[in-house]
Parts: C-alpha cells; sequence; structure tokens
C-alpha cells in the first residue's frame, strides 16, 4: 500500500468519508482515524496498528451535537466536564448508543468522547461529517507518536493517509473520566489533572 502523505485535511478527510482511514494530528497524540459507524474501517485500524480488540477506542468529534450521535446519555458530571473543557484534552466516558459498534468500544457499553482542541484536527473532524473512531497512530507497544514523522517510521505502507501537522503541544494522551456512575472516576490520568478536575466537579 502507498501511503499518502498530506497537508490538506480534506484529502485525509475523503479516505474516511471513502471507507478507509488516516492519520491525524491532534494536541495530545496522533491519531489513527475511521469512521465510528463504519466495521470494516474500524477493523483495518485494528490491523494496520496490529492491536488486540480488547482495548476500546476513543471518539473523536467536531461539534458538541455529535456526542449524542454515539452517547444514549450525557450525565450530569459528564455535561459540566465537556462544558469545562471540551475541545481539549480530555475524554469523556458515557454510556453508548446501540449504533456504535461493539469493536470501538471493545464490548462495553460504554465509549469515550473527546473533541480536540488542535485546529488541524478540527478542520479534518468537520470535513469528516462524521464521528471518528481512533487509538494512536503508531504499532503496537510503540511509544505513541507526537509527529507525522514518527507515523510514517511506524505505519507507512500500512495505512493510505497522514495528515502531517505541527508536533503535538500536550504530547500525551488525553485524560480519560467515566461518568456513568454516581461518582466520576480518573481511568487514564494525562494532561487534565485531578486537581484541574475536581475543580469542576469537586466529587471526582
Amino acid at each position: 500500500m502507498k501511503t499518502l502523505l498530506t497537508n490538506r485535511p480534506e484529502r485525509a478527510a475523503s479516505a474516511l468519508i471513502t471507507g478507509g482511514i488516516a492519520a491525524f494530528p491532534t494536541e495530545t497524540v496522533y491519531g489513527l482515524g475511521a469512521n465510528v459507524f463504519d466495521e470494516a474501517a474500524v477493523q483495518a485500524g485494528f490491523r494496520a496498528k496490529g492491536r488486540p480488540g480488547d482495548n476500546p477506542l476513543i471518539v473523536h468529534v467536531a461539534e458538541l451535537r455529535q456526542i449524542r450521535e454515539v452517547a444514549a446519555r450525557v450525565p450530569a458530571s459528564a455535561r459540566r466536564l465537556i462544558h469545562a473543557f471540551f475541545p481539549g484534552p480530555l475524554t469523556v466516558v458515557m454510556p453508548k448508543r446501540p449504533e456504535v459498534p461493539a469493536s470501538v468500544t471493545a464490548g462495553l457499553d460504554t465509549v469515550g468522547v473527546r473533541m480536540p482542541a488542535h485546529p488541524v484536527a478540527q478542520e479534518f473532524l468537520r470535513l469528516c461529517g462524521f464521528p471518528v473512531a481512533a487509538p494512536s497512530a503508531n504499532r503496537s507497544g510503540r511509544p505513541s507518536p507526537t509527529s507525522w514523522q514518527a507515523v510514517r517510521r511506524d505505519l507507512e505502507g500500512r495505512i493510505p493517509c497522514i495528515l502531517k501537522g505541527p508536533r503535538a503541544r500536550v504530547g500525551v494522551e488525553s485524560t480519560v473520566v467515566d461518568c456513568t456512575g454516581r461518582v466520576p472516576v480518573v481511568l487514564r490520568p494525562g494532561a487534565i489533572t485531578l486537581e484541574d478536575l475536581r475543580r469542576v466537579v469537586p466529587t471526582t
């Protein structure tokens, strides 16, 4: 497979719209995106990474209204965190809609959603027009990439497109907070600290 290197978000979005996958920059790390509702494309991302299917993917959205396309319910704690930190390096876990494939959520009845703050990611996601499921754009077991050059070293010839952008500003994965229970729980620490979260939801 020949991998297209491009700095044009519309070229990368076209890859997803036509059923493919593409790497794209965010402020945390580069992601490997697929249409969240396209089971074949999601599976292509797993194969490209050599990633096992027991680890949920994060769904990336361009607009707040898209959250309702994948989340069956937005709990009150999730609404407060979304208001405070979207767009930004936070993933909020909520109950999922049945339309979201089990491969995206590793069979769980929840889905993690985030809205990147990176302007190139925002344009790419807007042009896609649907929520995008994306793990980090690296071979399984390798460090998460913070530059398009790192993505190229890992995945050239394994994916159809890499959207080039600047080096990731944050450089670590998003903080993940599970808002499905009575008390929100941090599942993965990241750029947004526990102290940041507690200023918005004191019971975190």
